[in-house]
């Protein structure tokens, strides 16, 4: 048994050392195309002067970075907020007393409203919908309300996540539940819910990723962060190198976001089929 062990090990070590060698091979080659085909595009040289000016991106690249931490603050608000709100939407939505029937509607009404509008109208309607009530300061902010904006609309996003999470918890755990003597509520909180949660980390962390690039959509009506701040430097300098190094600046952080994610998932199919991916 030992020596099949070993043999299969030794066959999963080669084949994944072939299938590494074959992607980097198929990487070298599509990286080669590119770099022997692009530059020679009729207007290669224009686009490189727009695009990708070496001075315009390193006079730009320390402004768009300290713009970048409004990002992060609007991020790090939103997603506490988010997460309670879509938990309690889901709960609602997941209750099966008669006489939480109105929550059931309201949440249903809710999360279908808020997913069926584009997230950049929520943010024009709420940014400057509220503030133009006559609010006094500082809670007439944009940068307040497009906040607001972003969480409620995510969520309804992300409270559908946890509603799929509640409801792949199995029939008989809630049962277990009510005969230990749990209401409906006990059970939620200390059976369904732990489950729940730990089963939707990884597509919760898809929202997050997400949501760290849509947080920029809140300069639309007037707060600076890095997306504004790309498009004033790109109407100063009529140049949009700017703009290339924004988005350097977003793939910095969300690329190892959503690695994590894919190590998150990777860890959740082995843990609960025993497999790995790919």
């Amino acid at each position: 048994m030992a020596v099949a062990d070993g043999r299969r090990a030794a066959w999963e070590r080669e084949k994944r050392r072939r299938s590494i060698a074959v992607a980097a091979a198929s990487s070298l080659v599509v990286v080669a195309a590119i770099v022997a085909l692009v530059p020679r595009m009729p207007r290669w040289d224009r686009v490189r002067a727009s695009f990708f000016d070496g001075a315009q991106f390193r006079d730009s690249l320390p402004r768009l970075i300290d713009a970048f931490w409004l990002d992060v603050r609007i991020f790090l608000w939103c997603t506490p907020a988010i997460v309670a709100l879509a938990l309690l939407v889901a709960m609602a939505r997941n209750s099966r007393s008669a006489a939480l029937f109105p929550l059931r509607v309201i949440s249903v009404a809710y999360t279908d409203v808020m997913r069926g509008v584009p997230i950049i109208l929520w943010i024009y309607l709420i940014g400057f919908g509220v503030p133009g009530l006559g609010i006094a300061r500082p809670w007439n902010s944009p940068l307040l309300w497009g906040s607001v904006a972003m969480v409620l609309t995510y969520s309804a996003y992300v409270a559908e996540v946890f509603r799929a999470g509640i409801e792949s918890v199995h029939e008989s755990q809630r049962a277990a539940a009510r005969s230990l003597g749990l209401s409906h509520w006990q059970s939620m909180r200390h059976v369904v819910l732990p489950q729940a949660v730990r089963r939707v980390v990884p597509p919760l962390m898809n929202d997050m990723v997400s949501l760290q690039k849509d947080v920029a959509l809140v300069s639309l009506i007037g707060p600076i962060e890095i997306l504004r701040q790309a498009g004033v430097d790109k109407a100063k300098f009529a140049n949009f190198t700017p703009y290339i190094a924004a988005a350097i600046v977003f793939l910095c952080v969300t690329i190892p976001l959503t690695r994590l994610t894919d190590w998150m998932i990777d860890r959740e199919r082995r843990r609960t089929q025993g497999t790995r991916i790919g």
